[in-house]
């Protein structure tokens, strides 16, 4: 079974907690190891070295170089010969083993030296680096014992640290994995900490996206209804008037009269009628929307929103083109939802452009489905806006919602369908969209 390879972010982040070990670890020895040398030129200065007394400052003064190098990269965040441990330890072993010859020999103080040199090792190194130094310590505390003069050896003090520098070997190698152990262990219930909180946001994030476009719905909906409302009432209370208007111009019309007066009176009554289609017309839009789905065509649908759109004050100074086949296929929808998805967007691109500006609206067919352009010379729009285009409440306008084109990207999903736009600020945009065309077996289902 071969391991599964591991991500950049993983591969970072086991470098991040390496490193944070290390250098934690490295801030620890270079302590120590100032401790030592401080301790060692108090220990020859101060106390009865004999005649060596210069040889045992020179050589802590080579300890005071290195301790100064592993200091410098520590600063810098890095560690001093990182990737030669077992240098270091035949160093320190020189290193301890010379001072320990020209001090006290066996009897020194500066035998102690290989236990600090051991717990360092343990706090960076892997055991089998740290018993492998410990093997280093012992054959230099062996090599200083015969080395000595006859009447220098002394058994004892190498028996015991022999036995000590083992003891704590053992000890802070243990203790050091148990440690690093902890660590990890740590480092891994972080982890996972955070994945658990970044899958709590996602969801938290999630369900308010959910909620805030339930909302905008349902406050589009109440809207529409509103407006329903108030446009049948005015349908109403002008509709009657208008009808008794009219009864009253068509009684004139049955007297003698004059050919300016007849003429007038059927100019009047040419108003009336225009009047009337209006209203029809705002009825019409303000019944209540079915939710029937049925076969629905386009043309008839692309029709019905210039008719309402018609009558936005802007939308006359605007040139308004239709390019529609005729034989263009027909849809499986709702078609009071579908009047109002087109109505959104010519709505939009009217308010887009300037006066003089040009809207066409024209379809195609490719693998079954209708592609159905809305293009406008309009102003275009910010590329940092295309993203939140359709999230509810977004909008650009001083007076607008943000609820229509988040509406109509639901409403074409709900049809099975797809919406884009393409847009560049000073080039007009395209709104584009994709609706599978009814098939037969549907046409007639419908």
């Amino acid at each position: 079974m071969t391991a599964s390879p591991i991500t950049i972010q993983e591969f970072v982040i086991m470098n991040a907690e390496l490193s944070r070990w290390e250098l934690a670890a490295e801030n620890i020895a270079v302590k120590i190891r100032w401790f030592g040398i401080l301790f060692g030129y108090v220990l020859v200065n101060l106390g009865d070295v004999g005649e060596h007394q210069a040889i045992l400052n020179a050589i802590l003064a080579l300890g005071v170089v290195y301790a100064a190098c592993d200091t410098a990269y520590s600063l810098r965040g890095e560690i001093f010969l990182r990737h030669w441990p077992m240098l270091i330890s035949v160093m320190e072993a020189i290193f301890i083993a010379m001072l320990c010859y020209y001090h006290k020999g066996l009897e020194s103080a500066f035998r102690y030296y290989y236990i600090l040199s051991l717990i360092c090792c343990a706090i960076r190194h892997t055991p089998a680096v740290t018993y492998a130094t410990w093997a280093l310590h012992s054959l230099s505390f062996l090599a200083l014992y015969f080395v000595l003069h006859e009447d220098r050896r002394l058994a004892m003090p190498l028996v015991l640290t022999l036995v000590i520098i083992g003891w704590v070997t053992w000890a802070s190698s243990a203790l050091a994995t148990l440690l690093k152990r902890v660590g990890d262990y740590l480092s891994e219930l972080n982890r996972e900490l955070e994945e658990n909180r970044a899958q709590l946001q996602a969801r938290v994030d999630e369900r308010t996206r959910e909620l805030q476009e339930a909302q905008a719905h349902v406050l589009h909906q109440e809207k529409m209804a509103a407006f329903g409302l108030l446009a049948a009432g005015i349908a109403h209370e002008v509709g009657n008037p208008l009808t008794s208007i009219s009864s009253l111009i068509q009684m004139l019309q049955r007297r003698d009269q004059d050919a300016y007066t007849k003429e007038k009176l059927a100019l009047i009554i040419g108003q009336l009628e225009r009047i009337q289609t209006t209203l029809r017309e705002l009825v019409n839009f303000s019944r209540p929307a079915s939710t029937v789905r049925g076969r629905v065509s386009i043309a008839e649908v692309v029709q019905e929103a210039l008719n309402i759109a018609k009558y936005y004050k802007r939308t006359k100074s605007r040139q308004i083109e239709t390019r529609l086949p005729e034989q263009l296929p027909a849809v499986l929808g709702v078609r009071d939802q579908l009047v109002q998805v087109f109505l959104n967007l010519i709505l939009n691109a009217i308010d887009a452009t300037d006066t003089g500006g040009q809207i066409i609206v024209r379809a195609d067919v490719a693998d079954d489905q209708l592609l159905i352009d809305i293009d406008d010379t309009g102003v275009g729009i910010a590329e940092e806006h295309l993203p939140k285009l359709f999230l509810p409440y977004f909008t650009t306008k001083k007076h607008g919602t943000g609820l229509g084109l988040f509406v109509t990207r639901k409403l074409i999903v709900d049809h099975g369908g797809e919406i884009g736009v393409t847009s560049r600020p000073g080039a007009g945009t395209q709104f584009r969209l994709r609706l599978p065309a009814a098939t037969p077996v549907e046409s007639v289902l419908a």
